[in-house]
């Protein structure tokens, strides 16, 4: 039989990966309950600089949490703790996307903030390691991605939730190249994983008081993975009768996003992996570009907060590091002190970055030395914060 090598290899191949998955879907049906950060003393926050322009940015965020948390650092009711090593020299060094020393101080954390690291490509002088994100939302199971997405002059307020352990991304460097002109790559969905993710949409829809989250697939074409994503989310809504919901395939609904009659009825929604991560993207250039959305990978027992955006390489390489925007990685913060309980502090720095970053604009990093350095932005938004009519002053914009 022709090929008879290459196809018991790819037998091979394939019958690990469906072991490590069927394994990992054991692993889910044990899964605990969500941590409660009101019972832990102190709340241990991980910064992780990462490289290309995160050190600069974490450095900037770093400033801004310990000026709001300043009273509960000094009562030890929060530790600001840094971890070195995830940089992209060091990770290809020791040939890991997250190094197990660095992967043993970020577990000794509760939360993380998290500035971008590099995933090398094809061409690149790195050696091609897997994406560290996509490594350490798998090794801390943050399943959810959730990114929120303002437009107020358009009436835009969108959030999203991407799953992130399943997918196409999750197998990604498992593909396999078959002869030289097949290559094969795979994609896992579970109803563990598919259902976990679906029903946090759900209930973020419902406590919120928000009418519709809308499904987002290409079930029609990718019928097994795709099909079974938009089943569950099927049985999963029939629980929740005060929200309505639909379904959209990712090709038109990147579409829909910019259609002017539509985009403003879309509220929440859900979304596997790779159209997640798509559909995020387009809305956050929206938004004003991807240096202005932050997100947060939600786990029952961790969280990361992190930039949406990338390294930035070339920024270092031009000397331009000081310039680079930190509002990214500050709307994670806000995230991030919404989730570990300091509700009023993440309102007011929103507003904040509201104020500077979309209204007021006194000051403005462009990524250039005609505009702000990361520093001068970082300073503006803390002397806002100061500012006792904080709230009047951005009522007054809306």
């Amino acid at each position: 039989m022709p090929f008879e090598k290459e196809i018991e290899t790819a037998k091979n191949h394939f019958e690990k990966i469906l072991q490590e998955q069927l394994e990992r879907v054991e692993h889910l049906k044990q899964e605990g309950d969500w941590i409660d950060y009101s019972e832990l003393a102190p709340i241990i926050i991980g910064i992780i600089g990462g490289d290309g322009i995160g050190p600069e940015i974490s450095r900037h965020a770093r400033s801004v949490l310990e000026f709001l948390l300043a009273d509960e650092i000094r009562e030890h009711k929060v530790e600001l703790r840094d971890i070195e090593g995830l940089t992209i020299e060091n990770r290809a060094k020791l040939m890991q996307p997250v190094p197990d020393d660095v992967l043993e101080e970020i577990k000794r954390c509760h939360v993380l903030l998290k500035g971008p690291t590099t995933t090398p490509r094809k061409g690149d002088k790195w050696p091609n390691i897997e994406s560290a994100n996509v490594a350490l939302r798998r090794k801390l199971d943050l399943f959810a991605n959730i990114r929120p997405v303002k437009v107020p002059e358009k009436n835009i307020d969108w959030t999203f939730f991407r799953e992130n352990t399943e997918g196409a991304y999750v197998l990604g460097s498992k593909g396999l190249n078959i002869t030289e002109d097949l290559a094969i790559d795979f994609k896992a969905i579970t109803t563990q994983g598919a259902e976990r993710i679906i029903r946090l949409a759900f209930d973020y829809a419902k406590k919120n008081n928000i009418n519709r989250v809308t499904v987002v697939t290409k079930a029609n074409v990718v019928k097994a993975s795709d099909g079974k994503f938009l089943a569950i989310a099927e049985k999963v809504a029939s629980e929740y009768p005060e929200v309505k919901w639909d379904d959209w395939y990712i090709d038109i609904m990147t579409a829909k996003l910019i259609d002017p009659s539509r985009q403003s009825q879309f509220k929440v929604f859900v979304a596997p992996n790779l159209y997640g991560d798509i559909i995020t993207d387009e809305a956050a250039q929206m938004q004003g570009g991807v240096g202005t959305a932050g997100s947060v990978n939600l786990g029952k027992r961790y969280a990361m907060f992190e930039a949406i955006h990338g390294s930035a390489l070339r920024m270092v390489e031009e000397g331009r590091t000081k310039y680079a925007d930190p509002s990214s990685l500050l709307r994670a913060v806000v995230m991030m002190l919404d989730h570990i309980g300091f509700n009023s502090k993440a309102i007011h720095l929103d507003m904040a970055l509201d104020i500077c970053g979309i209204y007021e604009k006194k000051i403005f990093p462009t990524g250039r030395s005609n505009g702000a350095t990361g520093e001068e932005f970082a300073q503006y938004i803390m002397e806002t914060l100061q500012d006792p009519n904080l709230e009047q002053q951005w009522q007054s914009f809306q």
